[in-house]
């Protein structure tokens, strides 16, 4: 079960790089075209298109979501599953529209006028029964939000794995394989759908109370969501926290000029869009990683670079320097985080964690309204600064330095943590040569696949290979066939290995992406 939570969590970063690229869309879009009075000019036509794009994946999030859950989690015949997860949406709504026509419910009747005039419903329930209705890519349907994306992704990719290996008759052989996916899909969604159609009234009730529960915890919601979002990091599960906050109701709902936005991240980027919003919301979710990312974990690199051996410090700054920098400019903390994490597991659970959530409740508690947190995706805040209320971060971004550096060089002192440059087996430390620097390029981009083949115990001992934003995340016939976590990180360039029943994650940072392409390419693996 927890394999299939962490392929979950993995599948779904693949829509969300869609909604990165649709929030830069929006923040530069809405930041020209808010400020610009001539609406006849190419300029303004440019930058406008650039606005619509954002939107039009904020307005269709559950199809992205259907097909790109599909296609991630899909074993093979990946093209195949995200045309049948498309497929598969389409039929699930027409279907949940057909069933509610039948017992009545049509977007007239489901009208608030219409139930207090027809239905006899008073105000609030009139109110909150219309809100369980709405129109999927033009089609009466529930108002599931990214629910209906993610349910359908997954069922899609279950029959899909069941099933496209499936031989039909000579007759039919034509329908063989991934085409009869297709098949059955429509078969399979009449009582998906039938079922969906009466349990999704109930399960909405309860993401309504989750969501009062976490509007109205004020900033001890804030603080638990720091530290489950980053104590459950270790084990791939921190998507799960995060994701339905930010991009479904548990995280809330505002309507904005007129659109229902659903979670704190498409809240945040319908307020950046429209030209009348003053501010960002406060209790995002998010702004409590720029602390973080920016000045604690710069604070740590730099405790571990000092209390280095002096001989190693260069060689440490080699690697501290670009991952401090990855963390602070995309987002991407892993490498920092894994690097204490295994050698002084104290550091990551004690310190870090708690200090993680702390910096949610500050960053609240001061106000700051500030879309984004890595700083790459923030440039949009330059173009519409009057939105941004962020000058308290000038004061809590060097605290966090400080609080972060002394007491990482405290604890790895206290400990003698083994943290990089401190081993008692040092090594040779020595410059790369120019033919050095070829044979390591070489290395990575043609053998270091097959090398990691090697230590996944051959091929005949991989089931599937996929990859997150920094894992390589593979499922196994035989977990102890695995080579150690020291030949993972001294020979495989790992950054860290997470192990579990019949699958093992190894994590390697932004290139992984990559790494997997290779490994899929000498497994002939279709990806």
């Amino acid at each position: 079960m927890r394999d299939k939570v962490q392929a979950l969590a993995g599948g779904m970063m693949v829509s969300i790089i869609v909604l990165v690229i649709a929030g830069i869309f929006i923040g530069v879009g809405a930041g020209v075209v808010n400020q610009m009075s001539a609406q006849d000019s190419v300029i303004f036509a440019f930058f406008k298109l650039m606005l619509d794009l954002g939107l039009m994946v904020m307005r269709n999030l559950p199809p992205f979501f259907a097909i790109g859950l599909a296609f991630a989690l899909a074993k093979s015949e990946k093209g195949w599953a995200a045309f049948t997860g498309f497929t598969m949406f389409m039929c699930f709504n027409v279907a949940i529209g057909s069933i509610a026509a039948f017992h009545g419910w049509t977007p007239e009747s489901t009208s608030v006028a219409a139930l207090m005039s027809d239905a006899g419903y008073d105000k609030v329930a009139a109110q909150n029964f219309n809100s369980l209705w709405g129109e999927n890519l033009g089609v009466f349907s529930y108002n599931m939000g990214i629910f209906s994306g993610i349910i359908v992704g997954c069922i899609t990719a279950a029959i899909h794995n069941r099933f496209y290996k499936f031989e039909m008759p000579a007759l039919l052989s034509f329908f063989s394989g991934p085409r009869a996916v297709v098949i059955f899909s429509y078969f399979l969604i009449m009582p998906i759908s039938l079922f969906a159609y009466y349990a999704w009234p109930p399960i909405a009730g309860g993401l309504q109370s989750i969501t009062t529960l976490i509007t109205s915890s004020g900033i001890f919601g804030s603080f638990l969501f720091g530290v489950f979002d980053k104590g459950l990091l270790p084990f791939g599960l921190h998507h799960l926290i995060a994701f339905p906050i930010e991009y479904t109701r548990v995280g809330g709902v505002m309507e904005i000029d007129g659109i229902v936005y659903e979670g704190v991240r498409n809240i945040m980027n319908g307020q950046m869009s429209s030209p009348d919003a003053t501010g960002y919301i406060t209790h995002n979710f998010t702004s409590g990683r720029i602390p973080i990312q920016i000045g604690g974990l710069t604070g740590a690199a730099y405790a571990m670079y000092v209390t280095a051996k002096t001989e190693n410090r260069k060689k440490v700054a080699a690697i501290m320097v670009p991952a401090v920098f990855t963390a602070a400019v995309i987002g991407i903390t892993e490498p920092l985080e894994y690097t204490f994490l295994f050698v002084q597991p104290f550091l990551f659970f004690a310190v870090h964690v708690p200090l993680n959530g702390l910096a949610y409740v500050i960053t609240e508690m001061m106000g700051v309204s500030i879309h984004g947190n890595q700083l790459l995706f923030m440039v949009p805040n330059l173009l519409q600064p009057e939105k941004v209320h962020a000058w308290a971060l000038l004061w809590i971004i060097p605290l966090y330095f400080v609080v972060y550096f002394y007491t990482f060089k405290y604890f790895i002192l206290k400990f003698d943590s083994k943290t990089p440059g401190r081993e008692d087996d040092d090594g040779e430390i020595a410059l790369y040569s120019k033919d050095d620097f070829k044979k390591k390029k070489q290395q990575t981009e043609k053998g270091l696949p097959v090398e990691i083949i090697k230590a996944l115990g051959g091929a005949d001992n991989i089931e599937n290979v996929s990859n997150c934003a920094t894992r390589l995340r593979v499922s196994l016939h035989d977990d102890s066939l695995a080579a150690s976590d020291q030949v993972w990180k001294q020979d495989l360039n790992a950054i860290g290995v997470v192990r579990m029943n019949k699958g093992i994650q190894v994590i390697y940072g932004a290139n992984v992406i990559t790494i997997a392409s290779g490994i899929k390419e000498a497994l002939g693996i279709d990806s």
